[in-house]
């Protein structure tokens, strides 16, 4: 099977798959390359929710397949950076779903997602350090912000790899699940996730994403959206919500939550 990044769209939510079995799913430069219209074309499809990036089998993404990152190590990295910008840009809430090692440009990934969680027997690593690489220092901030500037630190100047235990106190990853169990509580966790308020999400990603200029915008939303009547009156009536604004900040005819 030739490396690529698969997708499918089921009950709302968009599954990206990283392939790349013969080598861990490591990310070729094509691979980088395709991921920012890939999710541009996520982000506009009115029946995307949510969206959710794994790898193949065993294995979330070890990284930069080194072998196929031709020419300056500048321009190497500006790929994995313009895809993990794509990623953390995406409109609508992602989730990281980890098994295996997740390692490099897989960790970068994985960071950029707004929550992540991982199997047991998971392992994270950030490693420029091994290669003589500057991390980015967009990726060091988003790092550090997930993690605090001390296990930032060390995972950067040891290069050494952590486990899933030690991610989840560290905060890297959100939940950690038993060997099994990732699937059934990714399904899970994104079946909530789509039948919440695009509205709150959106906005509370951009504000928790340091976004200080835009609360004006975000109330001209939410008088316009119906999605706080529609939240009361489903919860006075003991129904579920109907929520109906989108990411465009229109519904779509027909549409519904």
């Amino acid at each position: 099977m030739e490396p690529q990044l698969s997708h499918q769209v089921t009950d709302s939510v968009a599954t990206v798959v990283v392939r790349n079995p013969a080598k861990r799913n490591a990310m070729t430069a094509a691979m980088w390359r395709s991921l920012p219209p890939l999710l541009a074309r996520l982000a506009a499809d009115p029946a995307v929710r949510a969206l959710v990036l794994t790898g193949e089998g065993a294995t979330f993404c070890a990284g930069a397949d080194i072998a196929t990152l031709q020419g300056s190590t500048a321009e190497a990295q500006g790929l994995a950076v313009a895809a993990e910008e794509a990623l953390a840009a995406f409109p609508k809430p992602t989730l990281a779903a980890v098994r295996g090692h997740c390692v490099g440009g897989g960790a970068q990934l994985a960071a950029a997602c707004d929550l992540r969680l991982a199997e047991e027997g998971a392992l994270f690593g950030v490693t420029p350090a091994r290669l003589g690489i500057v991390y980015p220092a967009s990726s060091t901030r988003r790092l550090v912000s997930l993690v605090g500037p001390a296990t930032a630190k060390y995972l950067l100047f040891t290069a050494e790899l952590i486990d899933a235990g030690r991610a989840l106190r560290t905060g890297l990853v959100d939940e950690v699940l038993p060997e099994g169990e990732l699937d059934k509580r990714v399904a899970e966790l994104t079946r909530i996730l789509v039948s919440r308020s695009q509205l709150t999400q959106a906005a509370a990603k951009e504000f928790a994403d340091g976004r200080t200029d835009r609360d004006a915008h975000w109330a001209d939303q939410a008088l316009g959206s119906g999605d706080t009547a529609e939240g009361v009156a489903a919860f006075l009536e003991r129904r579920q919500p109907r929520f109906t604004w989108t990411t465009a900040g229109r519904t779509p005819r027909g549409r519904r939550a």
